[in-house]
């Protein structure tokens, strides 16, 4: 009893797990999934793993339940007694996945009793524990000064080991900039950049280096920020002329100051560095005088006297000074020296008004400018005149008082001097006089009044026919005189008048750069030579334009053969020429003429001898076509002389044609009618054999299809066949078919099969009963006859 009482247990235990692994999801069933943070402290609750698996807690103690994962690392711990996966070691998911989305720990709950395994995911998500870093923490750039706004400089971008919302999101400048900005963003193919953009052109020379901090920030909660230090150096260039601290220096000097008294320092600034700024001075007396009172230091600038001053010889000197500096760009000053010091102050002038751009259709009269002048001087050193210096669109008018007023005297073209650069002197009445300048600048803004100029007069392009669609063939070209969207020019084609043809359809003008298209292809053999107008507009408004002429000459190519007009080819047989046994070398046999509807070195024809039954005894002309004999006639010369001409244009590659004709040798010009008769006849031979055979073989057939007809009508009747007509010679043929017809023998349709042999003393007809009856009428000719030939009906015969 106790050793079947073991089986029975053992069978009930198997049945109890079975059914318990029946109950649990199957290992291929959806994966338990689970989600924690990056960064948790180590004994974190990640889920109830027996909870979601549907399993008690004890079962998993009493199933041994474990976790196992691919790389046998156990970052998360299965608390058994509670069913809880807590964390077991630090997750960092930059360091399990890298920047790779979504970052996934795959392991599988193993259990014992009976085996099962059930897949857990658990999603580390990421939080924002790093913060963005740049490749470098100071990063230099040497632009030059004369760096356009919108250049850009590329920067590496920071990194950011954080993802998603916690990765870089935005990039800025501290402190903020007016000469630069930061781009960012993501260009084609996905290709994320950073660029630092110019936004206002640099000038050395008032800021030589600049610093700013360039930041990156991520999107986290709080944002994290990177920083590198971006240093610019601005390149010097040599884009400053010195300048002069006045441009006219007047000095007083006593006639009595001794030799080598100081009269004045000129001083003049570059703002330009190194070599470019280093200014030296040279000068040179104005009104030819070869011995000069005046020294001047070409470093200093100071001139100083040689010799003393006499008044009653110049009452002043004037001194052209020039400085220049390293780079060769300079300027020019002027010192006058009054030799008897009396005024000591010179005008003052104050600007009240001033008015700039003007138009340039600014009507006379318009005031520019309004000044007052004064001179803290009295009696005739106070009165005060004011000059404006070498204008004659300009003049000075007085208005009230010591004011006076700078108009407009004259129409203005901004085309002929966009800016004007009136200098005003006011100077006292002194002895000498004391000046004091002001310099306006006016600028004239653009009218469009102006219309395109095209740079030639018209144009001619050039096309080689047969050309692929759309071909760019030239272009036209105009410009404008005015500026900005007065100045900018499209391209049409201009409408054709009513009394003008209307022009081609198939050119097209690009209208923003003139490039003039063959939209087709075009055949030089219909069309020679196309015109167009094109039309040149500008932006202004309203807008001007102006027209030119488009002359499209098609250039030929080589794409049509020699066309033979003599000998005719369309006759079969060619016509044939007539030579005598007689001729000498040389005998025009005849001309072959041809035409090629090419033109220029493609329409060329050369003529060249292909094939001869006798090459020796013909020639033919290489320009002319001539063909005539190269030795006279001989007895052994076959009468009849076939000739193939070659007719080859000068095109690349050449095109041919070829002209067959014959020539006949002739003793006596009495032979022609003979010798076409033999001919006929040779001809006819070699026809009428290749009949034959065709004939032959028709016949055979016809012969084995009358016989299987034959055997089966023997079998199926008893009537004897009725014997078949035979008709001998050619000029009993009507009279033996009119006699079968009034005898009435030809009860059924039949068809008529005729050899002639020529020359042969008589012809065999056969007649033969027809295979189907009533086959409709039809039409039979003999074959390989010659003048007897006749064609006859296939059909009842009554």
């Amino acid at each position: 009893p106790e050793a079947v009482r073991r089986p029975a247990m053992a069978t009930a235990r198997q049945v109890l797990c079975l059914a318990a692994f029946l109950s649990l999801p199957p290992a291929g069933a959806e994966p338990i999934r689970y989600s924690v943070a990056e960064e948790a402290e180590s004994g974190s609750v990640v889920g109830n793993v027996a909870e979601d698996a549907g399993l008690a807690p004890a079962q998993l103690a009493a199933r041994r339940a474990r976790l196992a994962s691919e790389d046998g690392r156990q970052r998360l711990r299965l608390e058994r007694g509670t069913g809880r996966l807590v964390v077991a070691e630090r997750l960092d998911r930059e360091e399990l996945c890298g920047q790779s989305q979504p970052c996934t720990l795959p392991f599988e709950l193993l259990l014992a009793n009976p085996l099962q395994f059930l897949r857990v995911e658990v999603a580390v998500e990421d939080i924002n524990d790093h913060s963005p870093v740049f490749p470098e923490e100071r990063v230099t750039f040497k632009i030059p000064e004369t760096s356009n706004p919108g250049s850009r400089f590329p920067l590496e971008r920071a990194w950011d080991l954080d993802i998603g919302s916690n990765s870089i999101q935005a990039y800025s400048i501290s402190p903020e900039s007016e000469y630069f900005s930061v781009s960012f963003g993501i260009r084609n193919k996905g290709k994320k950049f950073l660029e630092l953009v110019l936004e206002k052109a640099l000038d050395r020379e008032e800021q030589a280096e600049l610093s700013f901090s360039l930041i990156a920030v991520d999107g986290g909660s709080p944002p994290r920020s990177g920083t590198t230090q971006i240093h610019i150096i601005v390149l010097d260039v040599n884009d400053n002329a010195p300048v002069f601290t006045e441009e006219v220096y007047f000095v007083r000097v006593s006639e009595n100051a001794p030799e080598g008294s100081v009269v004045l320092s000129v001083v003049a600034t570059d703002q330009d560095a190194g070599p470019n700024g280093d200014i030296s001075y040279q000068f040179k007396q104005v009104g030819g005088q070869s011995h000069s009172a005046f020294v001047i230091d070409p470093t200093s600038g100071e001139i100083k006297l040689t010799k003393p001053l006499d008044f009653e010889v110049a009452e002043s000197h004037e001194l052209s000074v020039r400085a220049t500096d390293g780079g060769g760009l300079s300027a020019i000053c002027k010192v006058l020296v009054e030799v008897v010091d009396v005024n000591d102050n010179a005008p003052e002038l104050v600007v009240s008004s001033f008015s700039s751009p003007l138009p340039e259709d600014a009507l006379p009269g318009m005031v520019v400018a309004l000044f007052s002048v004064r001179d803290r001087d009295a009696g005739a050193n106070g009165k005060i005149s004011c000059a404006l210096e070498d204008q004659l669109a300009f003049s000075l008018r007085p208005a009230y008082k010591n004011y006076y007023e700078l108009v407009t005297v004259s129409w203005l073209d901004r085309e002929e001097t966009a800016r004007y650069m009136l200098t005003v002197t006011a100077a006292d009445a002194g002895s000498p006089p004391l000046t004091t300048t002001q310099t306006f600048m006016v600028d004239i803004s653009d009218v469009n009044d102006n219309a395109p100029v095209f740079n030639q007069t018209s144009y001619t392009m050039y096309v080689r026919e047969n050309n692929v669609p759309t071909v760019l063939v030239g272009a036209v070209s105009a410009a404008d005189a005015d500026v900005g969207p007065n100045a900018k020019v499209t391209y049409s084609l201009a409408p054709a008048q009513s009394a003008e043809p209307v022009a081609c359809s198939c050119i097209s003008v690009n209208s923003e750069n003139g490039h003039v298209f063959v939209l087709r292809p075009l055949d030089y053999e219909q069309v020679r030579q196309l015109e167009v107008m094109v039309s040149a507009w500008d932006a202004g408004s309203p807008p001007l334009s102006a027209n030119v002429t488009v002359r499209l000459v098609v250039v030929d190519e080589n794409d049509n053969a020699p066309l033979v007009l003599y000998p005719s080819q369309d006759s079969s047989p060619p016509s044939s020429e007539l030579v005598p046994h007689s001729a000498e070398e040389g005998y025009l046999v005849t001309k072959v003429v041809a035409v090629d509807a090419d033109s220029g070195q493609n329409s060329w024809l050369s003529y060249h001898l292909l094939r001869a039954t006798d090459p020796g005894l013909f020639a033919v002309g290489t320009q002319s076509g001539e063909v005539r004999l190269r030795r006279p006639v001989t007895e052994r010369d076959a009468v009849k002389q076939k000739l193939v001409v070659l007719v080859r244009d000068n095109g690349r590659p050449p095109l041919s044609a070829t002209a067959a004709l014959s020539a006949l040798l002739l003793n006596d010009f009495s032979d022609v009618r003979l010798s076409h008769s033999s001919l006929s006849t040779e001809d006819e031979d070699s026809s009428l054999t290749t009949y034959l055979i065709i004939s032959l073989v028709c016949v055979s057939l016809l012969f084995l299809v009358s016989t299987a007809a034959f055997v089966a009508r023997k079998v199926c009747r008893t009537k004897e066949l009725k014997s078949g007509l035979v008709l001998y010679g050619p000029n009993n043929l009507q009279s033996s078919l009119a006699d079968a017809a009034t005898a009435g023998t030809l009860p059924h349709n039949y068809c008529y099969e005729i050899s002639l042999t020529t020359g042969s003393g008589n012809s065999e007809f056969k007649f033969l009963k027809p295979i189907l009856p009533s086959l409709p009428p039809q039409h039979c000719a003999m074959v390989g006859a010659t003048d007897n030939e006749q064609d006859f009906p296939c059909g009842p015969v009554s």
